[in-house]
């Protein structure tokens, strides 16, 4: 309990302290670099994930249509 405890007041420290630092100009940049690269990142992994998908929605219809022709071999 004593742990959660302090968790709860470090994240509203962090909270606080952040607020305070996007007040500054440089604080602000920052902040502002921050959200581009995980916006980047974020952009990136949703890429991949869309590659990865379509190559293996395209080796599943590879292999359907692979067992559909040894069914219609062995008719």
């Amino acid at each position: 309990m004593k742990n959660v405890f302090w968790l709860i007041v470090g994240i509203g420290v962090g909270f606080v302290v952040a607020h305070l630092v996007s007040k500054n100009p440089s604080g602000k940049k920052f902040f502002d670099e921050i959200d581009g690269k995980s916006r980047e990142f974020a952009a990136a992994i949703v890429e991949g994930y869309k590659g990865r998908e379509a190559e293996l929605r395209s080796v599943v219809i590879d292999t359907e249509n692979a067992i559909a022709d040894l069914g219609k071999k062995l008719k």
